[in-house]
């Protein structure tokens, strides 16, 4: 720092060379800052370790450098094909890579709890060693990959999505607002058919206002059937509910209908339809 600044305190320094580092980064890379309130401020040390972090982490993105997981993990040769490891000893096998992965920042999750222990391990060494990731070398950076971003679970993500993004809302007395994962247009509910999501989410919410008070009391696990290019969901339920001092038990069958969006690849829900409510 130049000799100007040889009266400030260590802490005044940071805050200046915090300034430097902010204009810096909003010449070359056109970086925003927004003022915080006095309450709110940062301080000066933790602010700067911030700004060196974000600005190495600008300057080795521009390198645009690519390398395989393998050649970034230093080519080891000890992990065995997974054909060639027993039962009684994969599950240590897979512990000693993910903690070998982990040494240089590499981490592997998987969302369904049906990928067995084998797979991971097997995915890891014959896919994912091969996989081009950007060579970066910041402390404390780490990479992430999933598991079902290379393998989807069809089944299992398209159950979770019928219960937790459809049934799961419907039945709960808070408003249903938050439909990302359905159709736009051309949606069944019950008998009601073709809806727009606006005239779907309003049947909904309805349905809701007839009671005071809605509880899930049951939702059982569903069974999923896939069929190319059509999903349905089949499940059961149990709600509580009441009407002042009366309470009302619903009941029944309902199912989920979800389509695949061959040019996103995604599946949307298309479909809904619940016994014991009259939408």
């Amino acid at each position: 720092m130049p000799e100007e600044f040889d009266h400030l305190s260590d802490n005044e320094k940071l805050k200046v060379e915090n300034e430097f580092l902010k204009m810096k980064m909003m010449l070359e890379s056109g970086a925003e800052f927004t003022s915080m309130s006095n309450e709110m401020e940062i301080p000066p040390e933790l602010e700067n370790q911030f700004l060196n972090y974000v600005a190495e982490f600008e300057r080795q993105y521009q390198q645009q450098k690519t390398i395989t997981v393998f050649d970034k993990i230093g080519r080891p040769t000890h992990f065995k094909p997974a054909a060639e490891i027993p039962d009684n000893e994969i599950e240590n096998s897979w512990t000693e890579l993910s903690v070998y992965l982990n040494k240089y920042s590499i981490h592997l999750d998987v969302c369904s709890p049906n990928i067995p222990v084998r797979e991971l391990y097997r995915f890891t060494v014959e896919e994912l060693f091969a996989h081009e990731m950007d060579d970066m070398d910041i402390p404390g950076m780490n990479t992430g990959f999933i598991y079902d971003e290379f393998h989807p679970d069809l089944v299992y993500d398209n159950t979770r999505s019928a219960k937790e993004n459809c049934i799961s809302p419907i039945l709960k007395k808070e408003p249903l607002e938050w439909t990302h994962h359905f159709n736009t247009e051309n949606l069944r509910l019950n008998q009601h058919s073709p809806l727009s999501i606006e005239a779907f989410k309003q049947l909904v919410n309805q349905f809701k206002l007839a009671y005071d008070e809605m509880e899930l009391a049951e939702l059982n696990e569903p069974k999923c059937e896939i069929d190319n290019k059509q999903c349905s969901v089949i499940g059961s339920y149990q709600l509580a509910a009441t009407i002042g001092k009366d309470g009302v038990t619903l009941a029944g069958a309902w199912k989920v209908l979800l389509e695949l969006d061959e040019k996103f690849g995604y599946w949307n829900i298309t479909g809904v339809i619940i016994e014991g409510i009259d939408f």
